[in-house]
């Protein structure tokens, strides 16, 4: 490497990693994971930043991914990739079934409980593939999934009204008058259908990204009333509905501005926490095997040394992990093929890069406005995906065809008529992106000065 060669039993105290792994990766066998590589580079004084683009170019080179076949769809991926499980896709979702225990066991003692986490940690799809799926086997639970966007209340109606059998908009007026009218419309709802539902059955609302009734509702009026419905049909005596919030940790600061946040908050939260190696090693091997594949012991190791101690990694996890699956050999995901896709800190950006190098450049420069629409900057908090309605975008064939290609590659998942940024760790992982945010943010700030 042009910045010497120091003995690598020193160099192993500079850059944190054994003499046996520094010396593995400067006899040039195979190729180093992108972490060994660049800690080996700024033990020697060498350029983090060139080495990274070289490693990048090498991996993308060693193993590409292979094509799709039409008779074998992406669907049958055993991962998901970077957005979250779903209830569909829960047979995939392995490794967190003593939150999901836990979630199950409060619920039934209170009606409300508050899940926190950070970005990354795997809270909407706890809540989406396992605790969803959890409430509807038990016959008695009608969870409502929802998520705020600019019209918390607004959506919540939407989401309730078919069972009750009534328009949106007049539900919307109804909560709107009254938060207590939440309840009581669940509870005229489950009386009516009493029939055809087993005795007790409740309504559970759950609430994912909870935080978007603050980057994304303006309308103060609007959230104090979504929130004091939620809240009052916890506590109206007879109460039949229980609800589940999916909170970003770092909104819990604005969470607590609200008073009655603050009460139902108190001895009703569950921190969702990294994954165990057990736990980790589950959701990677688990998911293979009952696809019929197998996962080398080696890549299962070299995942698990690049995320120790990195809060926030399940997305890149697991999209790491569907690209390796693009890249088997056989029926085998293999280490080789890991390091081929950048790994857990370089397989995003690596995605996201091969797919806007592949752009024209008027598609490179309307995926660089669909994106930027698409994030919620943050204020004294990590910046946020936005979710917008596809019509709001531009008709013209470059928009269709860049939001064609992004969904392709799953950095965009597409909803009832809306898109969004997979997750926020597209944001936070891909350079480029990071770089356009920054320079949106700096042109702000001089707009305002």
């Amino acid at each position: 490497m042009g910045a010497g060669r120091p003995e690598h039993r020193k160099l192993a105290q500079q850059a944190h990693y054994s003499a046996t792994t520094l010396a593995d990766a400067a006899k040039g066998d195979r190729l180093p994971s992108l972490d060994v590589t660049l800690a080996y580079v700024a033990a020697c004084g060498g350029d983090r930043a060139e080495w990274e683009s070289r490693w990048r170019t090498v991996a993308a080179e060693s193993l590409p991914p292979r094509p799709v076949s039409p008779g074998e769809p992406e669907e049958r991926a055993p991962y998901v990739g970077l957005a979250a499980f779903q209830p569909e896709t829960a047979d995939r979702f392995f490794g967190r079934e003593r939150f999901v225990d836990e979630a199950v066991t409060r619920l039934r003692s209170q009606h409300f409980l508050a899940v926190v986490g950070t970005s990354g940690s795997g809270k909407s799809s706890l809540l989406r593939a396992g605790l969803i799926p959890e409430l509807r086997a038990d016959g008695t639970s009608r969870p409502v999934l929802l998520t705020p966007g600019a019209r918390p209340l607004h959506e919540c109606a939407i989401r309730l009204a078919p069972l009750l059998g009534v328009n949106a908009g007049t539900l919307m007026a109804d909560l709107a008058a009254d938060p207590a009218n939440l309840g009581l419309a669940v509870r005229q709802a489950l009386v009516h259908h009493e029939d055809d539902l087993p005795p007790r059955t409740e309504v559970v609302f759950v609430v994912d990204q909870f935080e978007e009734v603050f980057t994304v509702c303006d309308d103060d009026r609007e959230r104090d009333q979504f929130i004091g419905a939620l809240l009052t049909a916890t506590r109206q005596g007879g109460s039949r509905t229980r609800v589940v919030l999916g909170v970003r940790a770092d909104f819990y600061a604005r969470c607590a501005e609200h008073p009655g946040l603050v009460g139902a908050f108190q001895d009703a939260e569950l921190l969702v926490g990294p994954m165990t190696s057990d736990e980790l090693t589950k959701a990677i091997n688990q998911p293979a095997a009952d696809s019929g594949l197998v996962v080398e012991r080696a890549l299962t190791t070299a995942i698990l040394a690049d995320v120790a101690g990195q809060p926030g990694c399940l997305p890149l996890v697991s999209h790491a992990l569907l690209e390796t699956w693009r890249r088997r050999r056989g029926n085998a995901l293999t280490l080789s093929g890991y390091l081929a896709t950048g790994g857990v800190r370089g397989a995003v950006a690596q995605t996201a890069d091969n797919a806007y190098k592949a752009f024209n450049d008027d598609q490179q420069h309307a995926a660089r406005r669909i994106l930027l629409r698409l994030v919620a900057l943050g204020d004294d908090t990590d910046d946020s995906r936005r979710r917008v309605r596809v019509d709001e975008f531009d008709a013209d064939p470059d928009t269709t065809a860049v939001l064609g290609e992004l969904v392709r590659a799953r950095l965009l998942t597409l909803g009832e008529n809306t898109v969004e940024i997979a997750h926020e760790a597209l944001i936070r992982n891909w350079p480029t992106l990071r770089g356009w945010i920054d320079e949106a943010g700096n042109c702000c700030s001089r707009s305002d000065a």
